[in-house]
């Protein structure tokens, strides 16, 4: 499964699992940027991410922590 900026859900639960230590709440978009394009199973082209594509995975995130 090759995964796109869309697939905000998975991308969230692959982050929390991966940085389980990260304090996701005061994360810096340049910062999750690079965690989501660093992600294995991530194939989208980098350069197409939008801010709205990044808060949409923070907030996922941050669910997946509750």
């Amino acid at each position: 499964m090759s995964l796109k900026w869309n697939d905000t859900l998975e991308i969230a639960i692959q982050l929390s699992e991966k940085y389980p230590d990260e304090d996701v709440q005061y994360i810096r978009f340049t910062d999750l940027h690079r965690y989501v394009t660093q992600l294995e199973e991530f194939g989208d082209d980098p350069t197409k991410s939008t801010e709205k594509q990044l808060e949409a995975i923070q907030m996922a995130w941050l669910d997946e922590l509750d």
